[in-house]
Order: structure tokens, then C-alpha cells, then sequence
């Protein structure tokens, strides 16, 4: 498939790793903000084929991952109630509340939708006028524009019973948390491409100066990410800080500007708590006051309901690049894709079932599953990522 052969060519990979082991000298610590990025780079071995000296961590940059637990309670209230249709994307599903799923309320009579657009919802809202209609409008800033354009779809056509359950949440800010932190390792950072190619590229300069980090801006296949910890393995022997752009082809330095007009009047920035991290000042979006009577969490009430994380779950470590997966004592017994604790777990693009989907043997072995000897580079399309 064109542009995707080309980015996963297993010599031009080669390269790029010859070039990686040359410039590495010493240990670097480089996180990965995304996880479609952290799915990529655990399901081609990138991690195993990089010199000892760079260590990969994974980033919080899964949107399934960082919805806070509370947040999940609130949908399942809301979708439990008779007169409401809830719609979401296929992945919050089985992600876990307190007691919880959005299937199991399926189950028990709940009118669960899967949707494939906000924008259905919406029509859904437009054919049946008797009931509320309520979106589950999650994500970084990349589904942002969308959500944001069926609010303001919906006020101009007077659509009453459509509301959004938000929990937008913003990159930038989450970085500044992860630097601010006392136990932080990072030495670098691969931006999220599909992010900038909203956003532009200008709220990581202030970052790269405050923090005395590199932050490249890279895509999802091998060849992206390769290029991307080239270049900041460069930059970090070189004692340089600098933003880079590695994904031009994806990311104009202003990003796009008619989406960033729409999330400006839709949305305004508000502290946002993130799974597992906690409370992280500017770091989301909500409605606007002209839009606020279509956030569902007014209009259902539900702004209360307060929740505590599992006791043995230790996601939110992982999401903060302290540890990886398989160092959680439940990763593969009590925590599985099929009965996980922690989104990082059932969502597609956490770490966490990354690794039990691609390194679960080799953990279990203790190693006697050898790395593999070059990228594996079967052309995959980029994650959905949000």
C-alpha cells in the first residue's frame, strides 16, 4: 500500500538503527507521548532493536487511558437511564468503572450505541425526538474538531435532546506535568503527529525551553518513529534543545486553522483530572457557557459522582512512564484484556495491552524469547488514535 511500504521498509529501518547505535553514547530516556505510537513501537520490536543506552518509556497519550474513572461512572449513570440513547466509540466499552461497563449496562437494558461519528449521534438525536441522545466525546485534541462541530451543528439546528458527555483532555500540559514531577526520567520527548497536525506546533517551544528538553514531532510507522529517536538522540549528545518537526508531511506549523476557530468557540479550558496522574491545572476542554446546556453532565446531574482507582492497579505508573507493564504485579492474573483493572489494559492502544498482546511470552519465559533480529515492519495502517 502506498505510504505505507515506503514508511515500513526494512532496509531504510536498518539504517536509520545503524545510525541511532553511531550517535548513542550515553543513556537516554525518551517517552513517546502517544499510544498509538507505544502500540507501534511494542509491535515491531523498535524497543528491543535500539541501542542499550535509549530507553523507550511510554507516554499517557491514550485517550481511552487518561479518562478518568469518575468520568466513566458518570456515562454509565447516564446510559443507564431509560430515556436515553448513549452513543460511543466502539473502544470505551469494556473499560472498566467502578463496578462497571458500558456492555454490561447494554446487557441489563440500557440503550448502548456504537457510532462511528459524532455526527450520528446526532442524526440519531434528529430521528427520535422523544428521547435524550447523549455522545461520549473523549480524546486528545485530534477528535476535538468533531465533537466540537456537532454542538455548534446542533445548536444551529435547534437540536434540544443531543448533549455531550466531555472529557477532552490537552498534550502540552500533560508534559509540563510529567517534567514537573520529582521521580520524572525523561530526556526527551516524541510529540503525538495527528495531535500538531490540529494544533500546530507552537505551544512546544515554550516547553522545550522551560524543561531543557528536545520534543520531535513524529508519526506511527516504524520509519516515523525511528527518525524520530534519531533525532533526538542527536539532540540530547549534541546538548540541544530544539523543537523538530519529523512529520511535515502530516504537520504545517500553524496546524489546522479552521478546526483550532471551531474548538475557540465551542470549547473553553478547564483543570481536567487524568486517569491514574490526577488533577492537571488547563490540561482539557469544556462547553463553552453559549454551548453548556448541551453538556450532559448538567443536564443529567451527574456532576457528584466521585470515585477511588483500584487498590492493585497500578496503570497509572505506567502512564506516567515509571514503569512498564509487566512490572505490575496484576499484568496477565488479575488484569487481562478479557477482565482488565485499568483501560491501559482494554483499550487498543495502551501500553498495557500492547505488551500482553506482543511481550506476555517473553515476560513469562523470563527472556527466553530471543529480540528480534530486524524490525518488524509488516504495513500496518496508522492507529485511530485521539
Amino acid at each position: 500500500m502506498k505510504y505505507l511500504d515506503e514508511f515500513s521498509n526494512p532496509d531504510l529501518a536498518r539504517n536509520l538503527l545503524d545510525q541511532i547505535h553511531a550517535a548513542a553514547t550515553q543513556p537516554w530516556a525518551i517517552m513517546e507521548v502517544c499510544g498509538g505510537q507505544t502500540h507501534s513501537i511494542i509491535r515491531h520490536g523498535i524497543d528491543q532493536l535500539l541501542p542499550d543506552a535509549v530507553e523507550m518509556i511510554h507516554g499517557p497519550g491514550c485517550p481511552v487511558c487518561v479518562t478518568p474513572l469518575e468520568i466513566i461512572d458518570k456515562a454509565l449513570a447516564v446510559a443507564a437511564r431509560p430515556e436515553v440513547i448513549f452513543c460511543s466509540f466502539g473502544d470505551m466499552l469494556r473499560v472498566p468503572g467502578s463496578s462497571s461497563d458500558l456492555f454490561r449496562v447494554k446487557s441489563a437494558g440500557g440503550d448502548v450505541r456504537v457510532v462511528y461519528s459524532p455526527l450520528d449521534a446526532l442524526n440519531l438525536a434528529r430521528a427520535n425526538p422523544d428521547r435524550q441522545v447523549v455522545f461520549f466525546g473523549i480524546g486528545f485534541e485530534t477528535t476535538a474538531p468533531a465533537n466540537a462541530m456537532t454542538v455548534f451543528q446542533a445548536q444551529r439546528l435547534g437540536v434540544d435532546n443531543f448533549s455531550l458527555l466531555v472529557s477532552h483532555v490537552l498534550v502540552p500540559p500533560a508534559i509540563a506535568a510529567i517534567m514537573e514531577s520529582p521521580t520524572c526520567r525523561v530526556q526527551g520527548f516524541l510529540a503525538a503527529g495527528h495531535v500538531c497536525s490540529v494544533m500546530g506546533t507552537a505551544e512546544y517551544p515554550p516547553l522545550v525551553d522551560t524543561y531543557g528538553v528536545p520534543i520531535v514531532v513524529t508519526g506511527f510507522e516504524p520509519l516515523d518513529i525511528l527518525e524520530g529517536i534519531r533525532r533526538t538522540v542527536l539532540q540530547l549528545e549534541q546538548g540541544r534543545h530544539e523543537l523538530e518537526n519529523a512529520y511535515p508531511r502530516v504537520v504545517p506549523p500553524e496546524g489546522n486553522p479552521a478546526a483550532k476557530a471551531m474548538l475557540a468557540d465551542v470549547f473553553e479550558v478547564t483543570d481536567r483530572a487524568w486517569r491514574g496522574i490526577g488533577m492537571i491545572p488547563r490540561s482539557g476542554w469544556r462547553l463553552a457557557d453559549k454551548y453548556r446546556h448541551y453538556d450532559a453532565e448538567v443536564r443529567f446531574d451527574v456532576g457528584g459522582i466521585h470515585t477511588d482507582e483500584s487498590a492493585i492497579c497500578r496503570s497509572g505508573e505506567v502512564l506516567q512512564g515509571l514503569i512498564k507493564p509487566h512490572e505490575c504485579e496484576a499484568f496477565g492474573n488479575e488484569c487481562t484484556p478479557r477482565n482488565p483493572l485499568g483501560a491501559t489494559m482494554v483499550s487498543s492502544e495502551g501500553a498495557c495491552a500492547a505488551y500482553y498482546l506482543y511481550r506476555r511470552l517473553e515476560h513469562d519465559t523470563a527472556g527466553a524469547t530471543a529480540p528480534p533480529a530486524a524490525p518488524a515492519v509488516t504495513p500496518e495502517p496508522a492507529a485511530a488514535s485521539r
